[in-house]
């Protein structure tokens, strides 16, 4: 009776051991895929700026002025519109 349960158990340790090394294999997947469309999406993007740097000049300049202010105003509209947590401590606020 006792060899029978050390089976089961045995049993069950080895497939929730499988089981979660298909889903990290899952997830290592998802990440992988994740960062090879990240650099496609970059290499587009920079495809599209060289090109229309060629037919227009300082076409690439004034995209990176337009690109900083962008991201300037979403940080400083996501600092404003962040709740505060009074748990946190002041300086992750």
């Amino acid at each position: 009776m006792i060899k029978d349960e050390n089976r089961q158990t045995t049993t069950v340790n080895r497939a929730n051991v499988d089981q979660n090394r298909a889903i990290l294999e899952q997830i290592n997947s998802l990440k992988r895929e994740d960062e090879r469309l990240y650099n496609i999406l970059a290499i587009d993007v920079w495809a599209l700026a060289k090109t229309m740097d060629e037919y227009q000049p300082g076409f690439w300049a004034a995209f990176m002025k337009n690109r900083e202010k962008a991201l300037k105003r979403f940080l400083s509209e996501m600092i404003k519109n962040k709740p505060s947590d009074s748990k946190r401590p002041p300086f992750l606020r």
